[in-house]
């Protein structure tokens, strides 16, 4: 089957989008190998199209739960939830936010039976990747980081628009605290560092930002419902 790189012409002229081929993908992912294959990285796509970075990155830690945790029910399920909650992505295109999302939980879904041969992902572990997957692949502007706005909004609007808030997602055993973060906050948190008191070397490490809202802890395993409840 034929790579497709482009939706349309029209798409290339109006928004340059043209997608990354999986050589590309797989080379510039083995520059930081070890950290691909680490299940609680996090990795953060700014223009993630239909998700080709962040399938394959996907693919990589599940393929180390696979190895780590086998036939053990509980760490295939935890392990994958951790996996898929440090995986972000945002797009100027809804479409290919909606694909995107649809093909990482595809990802996990064809997964699964081959980590825990005989056995099908449960209902309630679907709707955690899927809660989890609307919360991390986004709707927005990368270079305003805000959501996106109708062309014909004036400038105002367009200052005024929401700004892309994600969620961070802290295990600590089988719980998990979330905590809300706008984007233009972490990218400033980027910029302002100090001494890092606890390295020899003179290291510097980034002021953290403060959350926007903060929630309690929950079994990672009600995180949709129980948030859905919050807001």
């Amino acid at each position: 089957m034929e790579e497709r790189q482009i939706k349309s012409r029209q798409r290339v002229a109006e928004r340059g989008e043209v997608f990354t081929a999986e050589r590309e993908v797989n080379a510039m992912l083995d520059l930081v190998k070890q950290e691909t294959e680490r299940i609680d990285s996090r990795f953060l796509e700014p223009a993630c199209g239909t998700g080709n970075f962040l399938a394959e990155i996907l693919r990589r830690k599940l393929d180390v739960v696979s190895r780590l945790y086998q036939r053990q029910v509980a760490g295939v399920q935890l392990q994958s939830v951790i996996a898929v909650s440090n995986i972000y992505g945002i797009d100027i295109m809804m479409d290919n936010v909606e694909e995107c999302r649809q093909r990482l939980l595809e990802i996990l879904c064809e997964w699964y039976p081959r980590a825990l041969p005989g056995s099908e992902a449960p209902a309630e572990l679907r709707q955690v990747w899927q809660y989890l997957l609307e919360r991390n692949i986004l709707w927005g502007d990368a270079l305003t980081l805000r959501l996106p706005v109708n062309a014909d909004a004036s400038e105002a609007e367009k200052l005024n628009a929401e700004p892309i808030t994600f969620s961070e997602w802290s295990f600590i055993s089988d719980m998990v605290m979330r905590k809300d973060y706008h984007l233009a906050a972490l990218m400033q948190a980027q910029t302002q560092s100090v001494p890092d008191l606890f390295s020899d070397l003179g290291d510097e490490a980034h002021l953290p930002p403060k959350p926007v809202r903060e929630y309690k802890p929950v079994h990672y395993m009600k995180i949709a419902t129980f948030y859905d409840t919050q807001h």
